[in-house]
């Protein structure tokens, strides 16, 4: 075989010892094939709706996906040259960037970035050699004749993938216009359903947040000029999401702070910010208050409140400024979730039809705070390793460390949190991978029966998500 020459190994990721092995493939063979069910990422819906080809390699598999490009950067490439911040590139810009991608290829040995982007050559496209300097130009030219034929446009993709289930996540003032038209359309099948993300309409200090909560007014057909107005427009573009088929809400602030202020100092607060005269130490106690606020409106219309707090966002200004968010200059910081979430689980977390998926990017919080959380209170589930943890080592810590807690059944499912479409399978094949590893190991050990863990691999991939994000059995989907 050429040193070009390259397909993934059947058995990668699973144990190395021979008979822990063959214990792991027989799970992971019982988990392999079930359908995908992705209830948090970022895929545009557009991209569905339209249905047009994938326009070239790069803005398939590099200039949308931070995860390949941040490294990149780190090495001294310019992200403009990976057309992030640029519109689409011509054909010298696109090789270009692809060119750039096979000469730093070396760098990415060993992540999960590269194992994804393998799968995906592998997998997906059918491409049997390894991406280095010298095949740079015949692997993008025979990505492009791929590209150019209908198998390999997003929907026959969304269905060679076996999605059945694919939420993004979208602006509260979002029309969904696109989710609509696709739920209209007879000729797709799929399910795609939004995501409410209302972040920034809670952060008070913001500059704009008089101009964002405007926006929400008008959406919502409610004057927000009080704190009890803005408090129904929230109320009314929640339910508008939910109509639209949104089973969860996304929040994602730099503390999971829920405590609540007196109803007058909430007024007081939320006209101030208005003014834009909040201080800083007010927003955030108002921003708290806020999220406290999301939690009472999910047990009202039962959207799943899914957070993902402690990162430091945007920490080049220099970047932010030129390229904007989401280019890979987010940050994990340390979080406390004992602390924080304590006013919300007192207020409603006993409430049957609140419920909340807890995620982290600090690992040691998973055995500490989430599992002992979600082993107790029925409303709280342990999300899964995303982000920066979403790597196989990392979710076999998972697994180990939130286990011996709370089992499985408490767990959220995989995520996939993904930007980039293609990668979808090769994020949640590698989890299958890793579950069954995990439970193999728990056999071979005589610690599980092998009934049991199989019992567990023909669940965890798609009833679990589905139960956790009230999204109904798979039956149910045509109905």
């Amino acid at each position: 075989m050429s040193n070009d020459a390259y397909v993934p190994h059947p058995d990668r990721l699973l144990p190395s010892d021979p008979a822990v092995r063959d214990i792991a493939r027989g799970l992971y063979a019982e988990m392999k094939d079930q359908p995908i069910v992705s209830p948090h990422g970022h895929v545009d819906p557009r991209l569905l709706l339209d249905d047009e080809p994938f326009r070239d390699p790069t803005s398939l598999f590099i200039t949308p996906d931070h995860y390949v490009n941040r490294l990149m950067h780190s090495r001294g490439v310019d992200l403009a040259d990976l057309g992030v911040g640029r519109g689409p590139l011509d054909e010298k810009d696109s090789r270009t960037a692809w060119r750039l991608l096979a000469e730093h290829w070396h760098a990415y040995a060993g992540t999960p970035s590269r194992y994804w982007m393998e799968h995906e050559f592998s997998e997906v496209f059918g491409l049997k050699t390894v991406l280095n300097p010298r095949t740079a130009d015949a692997m993008y030219d025979e990505l492009v004749e791929k590209l150019a034929q209908p198998e390999f446009r997003p929907r026959a993709l969304f269905d060679q993938f076996k999605i059945q289930v694919m939420a993004t996540t979208d602006d509260p003032v979002d029309d969904l216009a696109p989710h609509a038209a696709l739920a209209a359309d007879d000729a797709f099948t799929g399910r795609v359903v939004p995501t409410f993300r209302p972040d920034k309409y809670l952060e008070a200090g913001r500059a704009d947040f008089p101009v964002l909560t405007d926006a929400l007014g008008e959406a919502a057909g409610v004057d927000v000029d009080t704190y009890e107005g803005y408090h129904e427009a929230m109320r009314a573009r929640r339910l508008y999401f939910r109509d639209h088929g949104a089973v969860s809400s996304d929040h994602a602030h730099m503390d999971p702070g829920t405590e609540r202020l007196s109803v007058e100092d909430a007024r007081r607060l939320y006209s101030a910010a208005r003014a834009g005269t909040i201080r800083s130490d007010e927003a955030t106690a108002l921003r708290r208050h806020l999220l406290a606020d999301q939690a009472r409106l999910a047990a009202e219309d039962g959207l799943v409140m899914t957070i993902h707090p402690a990162v430091y966002r945007n920490h080049s200004e220099r970047m932010f400024q030129k390229f904007g968010p989401d280019v890979g200059f987010d940050i994990p910081v340390a979080v406390d979730f004992v602390h924080h979430v304590a006013p919300m689980l007192n207020d409603v977390g006993h409430d049957p039809n609140f419920r909340t998926v807890l995620f982290t990017i600090d690992e040691t919080v998973f055995s500490r705070e989430i599992a002992p959380l979600a082993g107790v209170y029925p409303s709280v589930f342990a999300g899964a390793p995303w982000w920066f943890i979403d790597a196989p080592d990392a979710i076999l810590r998972y697994r180990r460390a939130v286990s011996e807690t709370i089992g499985y059944s408490r767990t959220s499912g995989f995520i996939d949190d993904t930007r980039a479409f293609c990668s979808i399978p090769a994020r949640h094949d590698m989890s299958r991978r890793m579950d069954a590893t995990h439970l193999a190991g728990l056999v071979a050990e005589h610690r599980m029966r092998l009934e049991d863990a199989q019992e567990l691999a023909a669940t965890l991939p798609d009833q679990q998500p589905r139960e956790v994000f009230r999204l109904g059995a798979a039956n149910e989907e045509n109905n």
